[in-house]
């Protein structure tokens, strides 16, 4: 059977298929979409607190607690989908803790900041490995351990914990970018509720699935190929 029949939560052609991310994006939808319309039901009812400080500290705190969560469960799945692929140790290492780091970032922070941008909304860039990297670490670290214990188990609870890591890490990278928006500038989002869903979607679909699946896998089958 190909070692990519049992690659995530459904099943995989092999990488060198030309379609191969295109396909990933697509079985990820539907967790994007409904994750994002579950974010935005979170964030509806936040919007309940008090407005001003005590909404905006509200979020502010939010925002870091579910980013810090979603270092998590990149760093699972990217651990688990590399090991699932290859034994290499050091790069096992190299990539469990870089890739979650440029992914996490890029669509909790970077993506919401370019988007309030491009909405010509006064948006403040933060960057929590920066300012907060004695927090990110454990969270990070212990990612790579999960992902590690997990990538141990047999195929079918390696099956189960895919599909429910999965649901959960899409929906707390929604939160996290949602928040990130009304922590740093973009306090009256539901004022154009279509363009925040749309982007939304793409801002936590394709960095989650590059980050779960397709980069950990590259790096292990160019590894594999190298070797032989």
């Amino acid at each position: 059977m190909d070692d990519m029949h049992h690659a995530g939560p459904h099943e995989h052609g092999t990488l060198e298929h030309h379609h191969t991310v295109l396909n990933e994006i697509f079985c990820h939808l539907p967790y994007a979409i409904f994750s994002v319309a579950l974010s935005m039901i979170m964030m509806s009812l936040l919007s309940f607190l008090p407005t001003g400080e005590q909404y905006g500290e509200a979020c502010y705190r939010l925002f870091h607690n579910f980013h810090f969560l979603h270092i998590l469960f990149a760093a699972t799945g990217t651990m688990l989908t590399f090991r699932r692929y290859s034994k290499n140790i050091l790069l096992g290492l190299a990539v469990g803790f870089f890739v979650p780091l440029v992914f996490c970032t890029f669509s909790d922070a970077v993506l919401p900041y370019l988007g309030g941008r491009m909405l010509q909304l006064d948006m403040h860039f933060h960057w929590c490995m920066f300012s907060h990297l004695d927090t990110v670490l454990p969270f990070l670290l212990v990612g790579m351990l999960n992902g590690w214990v997990m990538s141990m188990h047999g195929k079918t609870l390696s099956m189960f914990y895919s599909i429910g890591f999965h649901v959960m890490h899409i929906f707390i990278s929604a939160m996290a970018s949602l928040l990130y928006l009304v922590s740093f500038g973009f306090s009256d989002w539901w004022s154009c509720m279509g363009v925040v869903f749309l982007f939304k979607i793409v801002a936590v679909l394709i960095p989650c699935t590059l980050s779960d699946i397709v980069v950990p896998m590259l790096f292990a089958r160019i590894k594999k190929h190298s070797a032989e």
